[in-house]
């Protein structure tokens, strides 16, 4: 993808694991601006938006997978923070560009790649991305919705950014949902 996507408003959605979540859907990644591509999770099933749309029936999928998901460790997390604020105390800080990752999605007939940004600030910490992938595979066995994580959100509409161990929480929790 091309051009960054516009920073989006926390009231619009907030990260949790690999998912940007609002009321109309939770998006793999954050959402970016049309025409690039976006993959949206729907009761129905996931759906690509952008310039190759295409939907599909969780029944007709064999497979959702993330890959080039940018994960980083505790020291990482750390020596983040500490150069971000050391940045922002001498007005040195300059945001950098979102990593990209890629969505493929496997059914009978096609896997289909499609790339994504990453919602992470930074990167997402290890037990989110595993928590995410377990979350996904619970979708595409059609053991879980994503309205879960649509419901949540609109009952919720947290005030803040989340923090790592809360965004965690809310996957297990969501994991542990019928």
């Amino acid at each position: 993808m091309e051009a960054t996507p516009p920073l989006r408003s926390h009231d619009d959605g907030t990260t949790v694991g690999l998912f940007w979540v609002t009321a109309d859907g939770a998006y793999v990644g954050a959402p970016s601006a049309a025409p690039a591509p976006r993959v949206v999770l729907r009761a129905s099933g996931p759906r690509v938006t952008g310039p190759h749309e295409r939907d599909w029936a969780w029944s007709e999928i064999e497979g959702l997978e993330v890959t080039e998901v940018p994960v980083r460790s505790r020291v990482q997390r750390w020596a983040t923070h500490a150069a971000s604020f050391a940045a922002a105390a001498l007005d040195a800080w300059v945001p950098s560009s979102p990593t990209e990752m890629t969505v493929s999605i496997t059914a009978p007939d096609c896997t289909v790649l499609t790339p994504v940004y990453s919602s992470a600030a930074v990167a997402y910490s290890g037990r989110e991305v595993d928590l995410s992938r377990q979350l996904i595979g619970r979708f595409t066995r059609g053991t879980a919705s994503p309205t879960v994580m649509t419901e949540w959100w609109e009952q919720n509409r947290p005030p803040r950014v989340l923090r790592s161990r809360e965004r965690e929480a809310l996957l297990e929790l969501w994991l542990a949902s019928p």
